[in-house]
């Protein structure tokens, strides 16, 4: 199959599915209404709550939902045939995930800001939103720990990546005093800063040998004390500039990758479907929970609720904010598939030894235990992705320098945003639990970083969180199941149709159960005491909530 084909019939859709069901679902089931104030306006603080230009907020929302989900899902998932992921990608994030992020930005924005935990309590009961805040704490104590040995790996694998991604952080503050102490502009000023980060990646790109040589366990270290300091700071200090640069740079690397595919036009060399891959767990239903991001991810309802309904300046920018950014999601991943369903066939040296073609995609993906490490997948994208921008002319070198960045950055947006959410979470158990001291800034956020920093390190060396990788997607899945089911409810109580909703949260909370019983299985007979114990706590949780949800929505529909 030629690679451009997928690309433009994946381009197109997602445009028409943006103006008819985005459309359709902002104006007919959310009920949009831009004379209604937001809570960046009514609850104003400077910190957390402000008013933000919508292309600044895209910019923050999109590159806090990516992060290397898009990336590394499809990476691993084309073990199983090209066709099957692409299927998934495309249907999952118009009518699932995109559903999913849209619901979860507009109740928030009509709840004062609330998280989708908090606001389970009004939609269902205050033992569930218990039971839903302790779902979100394991998810986010998972997605902080594993995020910063995601951006250490990264580290090591691609040393030139450093200076740009540190060098990033003085140039955002930079950006954000420029545009909201001056009042400069922000599409200007956001140009100049991206040139400078641009600048920073051709340094990297031919200096990273002078750099000391750290650990993972090192910079886990360090990677947690920043995302500590950047999650108490005002969103306009670092967050929104730092993801507005990334946005920027998000468009180029998109830009320069679909070019790439265009120029260089490579056949997908990866099998269109392999059922039985050697040593592969069965496609159905761990296809679901491997390609998360690019479809449907839980953690999206925590950046829809958690962080941009309290910056969005008008129910007006919902849905290109929520619904956009999904597609744009589901694009990346789509791109994703194709690096590493065909761009890895135009050169793949492994042992001195150049392959090329079918041959290039079996060496990259012999079994799944070869394809499964976490240091696999990037590489199988930055190869494939670097393989393909080189055709247009660029130093290889380079290219592989833009595209480690490219990750990096993207995996410490993630990594903040994260860290900033889980304070909120922590906050709002600590109220609960009647103990108000714990939820303040400073021991939230300690609790916060403290927790994934004992979690990261509990293999001995920083690299710990890696093992709890194969939960990441099941409880990733689950909490958008149980999004999708807090968001029925509330339009149950609405008494407007729930069909779009009901039907990709009955599917998404079946799946990523049948998902976590093997799972669970194989913790069990493999001995991981750990990776057990946490999948059996969140899925007694989860079995739990769901119960409490459908009886409610039950006796809803008596009512009607």
């Amino acid at each position: 199959m030629n690679s451009f084909v997928i690309i433009l019939v994946s381009s197109l859709l997602y445009l028409v599915a943006y103006h008819t069901y985005g459309r359709f679902l902002a104006k007919k089931i959310f009920k949009i209404d831009p004379s209604n104030r937001c809570p960046s306006e009514t609850h104003h603080d400077g910190i957390d709550f402000v008013v933000t230009n919508k292309l600044v907020l895209f910019g923050h929302h999109f590159t806090s939902i990516a992060g290397t989900g898009p990336i590394v899902g499809p990476a691993i998932a084309i073990i199983w045939g090209w066709v099957p992921a692409l299927i998934w990608i495309l249907v999952g994030s118009i009518f699932m995930g995109a559903v999913h992020d849209v619901g979860a930005l507009v109740i928030s924005l009509r709840n004062e800001g609330r998280s989708i935990g908090d606001l389970a309590g009004d939609m269902i009961g205050p033992r569930v939103k218990f039971l839903f805040m302790l779902i979100i704490f394991f998810a986010l104590w998972i997605v902080i720990a594993i995020f910063g040995v995601v951006i250490a790996s990264v580290f090591s694998l691609f040393p030139e990546s450093v200076i740009p991604v540190w060098s990033q952080l003085p140039i955002a503050i930079w950006l954000g005093f420029m545009v909201y102490k001056k009042g400069k502009s922000h599409i200007t000023f956001g140009l100049i800063a991206t040139v400078l980060m641009y600048v920073t990646i051709v340094i990297g790109a031919y200096t990273s040998g002078l750099l000391p040589t750290l650990g993972v366990g090192t910079w886990v270290v360090l990677l947690l004390i920043y995302a500590y300091i950047a999650s108490i700071l005002p969103v306009t200090v670092l967050l929104q500039p730092r993801d507005y640069i990334n946005a920027f740079q998000l468009c180029i690397a998109i830009a320069l990758l679909l070019l790439g595919i265009i120029i260089t036009n490579p056949p997908m060399v990866a099998p269109a479907v392999n059922w039985h891959p050697e040593g592969a767990p069965p496609i159905f239903p761990l296809l679901f929970i491997t390609v998360a991001c690019g479809a449907i991810s839980g953690f999206h309802c925590l950046v829809s609720s958690g962080t941009s309904s309290k910056q969005c300046a008008s129910e007006a920018h919902a849905q290109g904010i929520s619904y956009g950014g999904m597609l744009l999601e589901g694009l990346l991943a789509v791109i994703v598939l194709i690096a590493c369903g065909a761009g890895i066939g135009l050169g793949l040296e492994k042992a001195g030894i150049t392959y090329t073609g079918t041959e290039a995609f079996a060496q990259q993906y012999a079994s799944w235990q070869s394809a499964e490490g976490l240091g696999a997948k990037i590489a199988a994208f930055v190869t494939g992705a670097a393989n393909m921008i080189s055709g247009l002319g660029l130093p290889h070198g380079l290219v592989v320098t833009l595209m480690g960045v490219f990750v990096a950055s993207f995996a410490a947006t993630t990594l903040d945003t994260a860290t900033r959410i889980q304070r909120y979470i922590v906050t709002e158990i600590a109220i609960s639990c009647k103990v108000p001291a714990l939820g303040k800034k400073h021991p939230a956020t300690f609790i916060a970083v403290s927790t994934a920093l004992l979690l990261a390190f509990s293999g001995g060396s920083g690299k710990g969180a890696i093992a709890l990788w194969p939960l990441f997607g099941a409880v990733n899945q689950l909490l958008g199941g149980l999004a999708l089911l807090v968001i029925t409810v509330w339009l149950a109580k609405k008494k407007i149709p729930i069909f779009y909703t009901a039907i990709p949260m009955v599917f998404m909370i079946a799946v990523t159960g049948w998902a976590m019983k093997i799972n669970l299985v194989d913790f069990y007979t493999q001995g991981e005491k750990l990776l057990f114990s946490i999948g059996a706590i969140i899925t007694l949780l989860q079995i739990w909530m769901a119960v409490e949800g459908m009886i409610v929505l039950a006796r809803l529909r008596r009512k009607a």
